[in-house]
């Protein structure tokens, strides 16, 4: 038997929870430059008690080819991102009306 969900009640394979949340989340994404004028892209607004942040951190060093790390709400990307990030979290399930870019 497969286990339920203690916030939706549905069977894990089905939740919904992680969907919900993702289309409710007000996320924004900038350019900070740190140590030696390195560019990291800051991904920041997101709930890490709804969603996972290290899994969606890797998804996208993967996609990006960078490194990066997600820490304290906030994702961090190695270099400027800005570009693609936007079309790469609406095709992770973000809603793009809720997601703004600011530049600088």
């Amino acid at each position: 038997m497969s286990d339920i969900c203690t916030t939706c009640g549905l069977p894990k394979d089905l939740c919904v929870c992680e969907t919900i949340a993702k289309e409710s989340q007000k996320i924004t994404a900038k350019i900070v430059k740190k140590k030696f004028g390195k560019k990291y892209t800051i991904i920041q607004g997101i709930n890490e008690n709804e969603i996972d942040l290290k899994d969606l951190a890797k998804k996208l060093k993967t996609k990006f080819a960078c490194g990066g790390t997600a820490k304290d709400g906030i994702v961090e990307l190695q270099g400027d991102h800005l570009k693609r990030i936007r079309e790469e979290l609406v095709s992770l399930g973000f809603a793009p009306e809720t997601i703004e870019i600011k530049q600088r």
